[in-house]
């Protein structure tokens, strides 16, 4: 049974008011900052998945609206980022990118390690490494033919899928307690009082008209048109870009340039409107990734893979606990960052944003974390992704 966009959306909203219920109701979700996309998703994909196991109902969604979601998000990132802050934030973007650069090594060689612990092809191992944790389902998806048809990967693509999906979910479970972790145990405290990047806090009264909306509205809308020009810019000089990077790039260029061009104009730039399309969308977006996630799939992972995966999900922990915490300067700004890295490393970019954005709305904003993390996730982190597949693969191929 499939459910066409506006049932999917319906559904998906569902999903997000059940999220939301269960983390007021449960105090443990509450204090660890689990996304209350993640909270509601994963339930409605339980859901879904004893549907398919007890009764062989397979639901499948249309997901029509969701990259829609997705651009919509990272151009309010863009639109959110002013220059002084991106200036601040430099060292911790090239800290951040070195440190995931090495990880890629570190995530790809201890899956080719235990692969060949357990008589796997080391294939294999880098199958359940960065091509489907760091990649993503893309990325699995991308690979999958080639690892089957030259290096012998029997179900590489159900394989890939199946980790990449559970990448997802723990990505967006250990981010929280991460953070919190990090935070509790340092004594760490916000070093601003700024506005939120992304959200807002709930109980507070601000103050939101349909003028502001409407503003933010046609702002976001002139963002994402000038964001697809310039990919059509980049694919003729030859570089490929998915949309919403491009799109999160023409957000930074004109927050930081129209209102310095004409400083009576009304800019969406901090205030709550923006902030509230831009949580509105990230939860959606979420809520129709997690409960659409084909939970059966995961079932069919071999005793092997899934110790592969739980190493993973240690060694995650570990590095960003030990490493990038305290190389980043072991601050609040750090811990959150560290939120969302985990996320990133083990499933997505909205993964990431999710995990910053349940704790900054918890504990108070980190605005840096906001563009240093998705400039590593969604664009250098996959060049650097591809390079590494492919040297590992002709090492150990």
């Amino acid at each position: 049974m499939e459910l066409e966009p506006r049932a999917t959306l319906i559904a998906a909203i569902l999903v997000l008011f059940l999220g939301r219920y269960l983390n007021q109701k449960i105090k443990v979700f509450r204090d660890y900052n689990i996304p209350e996309p993640v909270t509601g998703g994963l339930l409605a994909s339980l859901i879904v998945g004893l549907l398919y196991w007890l009764m062989g109902l397979e639901i499948s969604f249309d997901m029509a609206n969701r990259d829609m979601l997705l651009i919509v998000f990272f151009t309010t990132i863009g639109l959110s980022s002013r220059i002084d802050v991106l200036r601040q934030g430099g060292r911790s973007l090239v800290i951040l990118l070195v440190l995931a650069v090495c990880y890629l090594f570190i995530q790809n060689l201890a899956g080719i390690g235990i692969a060949s612990l357990v008589g796997k092809p080391p294939a294999l191992g880098l199958l359940t490494g960065s091509v489907s944790l760091s990649g993503g389902h893309g990325t699995a998806i991308a690979w999958a033919h080639t690892l089957t048809r030259e290096y012998g990967v029997a179900y590489a693509m159900e394989i890939g899928l199946a980790c990449a999906t559970f990448g997802l979910i723990f990505g967006g479970i250990i981010g929280g307690p991460i953070a919190r972790f990090l935070i509790w145990k340092n004594k760490l405290t916000p070093e601003s009082e700024g506005d939120l990047t992304v959200g807002f806090r709930y109980r507070e009264h601000e103050i939101i008209n349909v003028d502001s909306i409407l503003r933010s509205l046609l702002v976001i809308a002139i963002a994402i048109g000038l964001g697809i020009q310039l990919n059509d810019l980049f694919e003729a000089w030859g570089l490929m870009l998915p949309d919403f990077v491009a799109c999160l790039f023409a957000g930074i260029i004109l927050t930081n340039t129209v209102p310095r061009l004409l400083p009576k104009i009304e800019w969406p730039t901090g205030t709550h409107s923006l902030a509230l399309i831009s949580d509105v969308s990230l939860g959606l977006f979420l809520s129709m990734s997690l409960m659409s996630l084909q939970l059966w799939m995961l079932a069919d992972l071999a005793g092997p893979m899934l110790l592969l995966l739980l190493v993973q999900v240690v060694l995650i922990f570990l590095f960003t606990v030990f490493v990038v915490f305290r190389v980043l300067g072991a601050n609040y700004e750090a811990a959150v960052i560290c939120s969302g890295y985990s996320g990133l490393a083990l499933g997505a970019t909205p993964t990431a944003i999710a995990n910053m954005t349940a704790v900054t709305k918890s504990l108070g904003p980190a605005p840096r974390a906001f563009v240093v993390v998705p400039l590593v996730g969604a664009f250098f982190i996959d060049l650097a992704n591809a390079m590494i597949i492919n040297l590992l693969l002709y090492w150990f191929g």
